[in-house]
């Protein structure tokens, strides 16, 4: 495996990950995490004949931390592409990642060969009014220990909405740590980010490439009518539940996660 770091136009720094031949994947991390949750992906992605490419996005992990300079992760991820010569690339992104490559769909359709958006997040997504209250009251203990100062009380009660599976096996147990180990993302200034405009909530049915949209089972409510509105907006894409899984899809059931990704990526992977 390869590491290195891809330094953008404006003075930022992104850390990454490159293994295999192949079609290429780029693997994009959920927030609150950073690219070390694709661990056993970077092993068995390899294995199964595809070049891989994972990353920290910008405020994550080993890369730079945001500041008061416009930037986009959509961008970002164009660079890194750019700087590592990929053409086009299979996008496999959890929550914040499946947002991005959503966004990075709509923007670059050539650079995009398949997507698959795990518990994604969608720009422009409008919660319903009981959604907002379930936020509401999900979030309380969260702000609650921001004001006292207490980073790590904030963390836990995040990751009671996030994993609420809990952290006494290994999967939970690490789902935990890389959370810890990115803690300063609770009070990271992202104000300087430009979302797509407009989002993507609003243009799904312009994606017009093989799509596998995974769904965990254990994810909050709204989270789970984001990844159905993004598997009925985008044209033919299919819809995989993945049981015993909360948020991060791939850590929590490993081996039903790559059943499902790598049989719908050979399927549907270009000739070279």
């Amino acid at each position: 495996m390869r590491s290195g770091s891809v330094e953008l136009a404006d003075g930022g720094r992104l850390a990454f990950d490159v293994d295999g031949e192949g079609p290429d994947v780029v693997l994009l991390h959920p927030g609150l995490w950073d690219r070390r949750t694709w661990d056993r992906q970077m092993t068995t992605f390899p294995a199964a004949g595809f070049r891989v490419t994972r990353y920290d996005a910008r405020g994550y992990g080993a890369s730079t931390r945001p500041d008061a300079r416009p930037y986009s992760h959509v961008r970002d991820l164009e660079a890194l592409m750019d700087a590592l010569g990929i053409v086009a690339a299979a996008l496999v992104g959890c929550s914040m990642g499946g947002g991005i490559g959503i966004d990075f769909a709509l923007e670059y359709p050539e650079r995009v060969w398949a997507l698959v958006p795990v518990a994604a997040g969608l720009g422009g997504f409008e919660p319903l009014e009981e959604e907002e209250d379930w936020w509401a009251i999900a979030t309380a203990p969260i702000d609650e220990a921001l004001e006292a100062g207490d980073l790590e009380r904030a963390e836990d009660a995040r990751l009671a909405i996030w994993a609420p599976l809990g952290a006494d096996d290994p999967a939970g147990a690490r789902i935990r740590e890389l959370a810890f180990e990115n803690i300063h993302e609770l009070t990271m200034d992202e104000s300087a980010h430009e979302d797509l405009d407009p989002p993507a909530a609003t243009r799904l049915g312009e994606i017009d490439v093989p799509t596998l949209v995974v769904e965990a089972d254990q994810d909050p409510p709204f989270s789970r009518r984001e990844s159905h509105l993004i598997a009925t907006g985008i044209l033919d894409a299919q819809r995989v539940t993945v049981e015993g899984a909360d948020h991060v899809v791939n850590l929590r059931q490993p081996e039903r996660f790559d059943d499902a990704v790598l049989g719908f990526l050979t399927a549907v992977r270009p000739e070279l």
